[in-house]
């Protein structure tokens, strides 16, 4: 136990720059106090004490603003940054060295039952606001665009943007035009559309005006 709690502090600091020491880090960071909390909530699920479990996941939701349900699996050196209004779902399964951003939705599609949340693999990252929906599978090394919505299966080694989310870089090969994953300067794939469809008005515009020129052209002969 102490040698996770160890990993997860550790991956605070590889992860967030403005970390400065343990004690802050401890103190401090919500998401580090969530997953804690989630840890000793999952440990009563398991032995079926649902109402010990869930109040506990409630008590960190109120301190932490990160709502994990008891029922969800989580791997080694998970990372939350900040953190407020993440959500993650009963039947979801993260893997390790996974990290998510603030705003980011790991939820079901609908009341059905069974496995109902997304399966996160190793080494992903989900930015912030995504909303990854249903029993869905984000591959090993994926990252997941900030605002995105994601209904799915998303293959390993890949990155998705847009509502709904695509894949747009796959294997280091982009599938569309497109940058690698940043917050500030991401792939687009609506914007581009858009401009395509701009560009197409503008051809149709030349086309209509060379047909009217035309035509001008031809009614002058006419009336000589």
């Amino acid at each position: 136990m102490f040698k996770m709690m160890k990993e997860d502090i550790e991956v605070v600091f590889e992860q967030d720059p403005a970390a400065r020491s343990y004690l802050e880090v401890i103190l401090t960071y919500s998401g580090l106090h969530a997953i804690w909390a989630h840890r000793l909530a999952h440990a009563f699920f398991k032995r079926k004490l649902f109402f010990i479990a869930r109040v506990i996941s409630q008590v960190s939701r109120f301190f932490t603003g990160i709502e994990i349900h008891p029922g969800a699996k989580i791997g080694r050196r998970f990372f939350i940054d900040h953190g407020m209004g993440v959500v993650i779902g009963e039947t979801c399964e993260i893997g390790d060295n996974v990290t998510v951003f603030q705003g980011v939705t790991l939820g079901g599609t609908g009341k059905e039952k069974g496995k109902r949340h997304p399966t996160i693999k190793d080494n992903a990252l989900i930015a912030t606001g995504a909303k990854v929906l249903g029993s869905i599978t984000i591959g090993e090394n994926s990252k997941i665009g900030a605002g995105s919505v994601v209904l799915k299966e998303v293959p390993p080694n890949s990155t998705v943007v847009g509502v709904p989310g695509r894949v747009v870089i796959q294997d280091g090969k982009r599938i569309n035009k497109g940058k690698d994953l940043n917050h500030c300067d991401m792939p687009d794939p609506i914007a581009d559309r858009l401009k395509e469809m701009e560009s197409e008005l503008t051809q149709l515009k030349q086309e209509l005006e060379g047909l009217r020129k035309e035509r001008i052209e031809v009614n002058g002969h006419s009336n000589l």
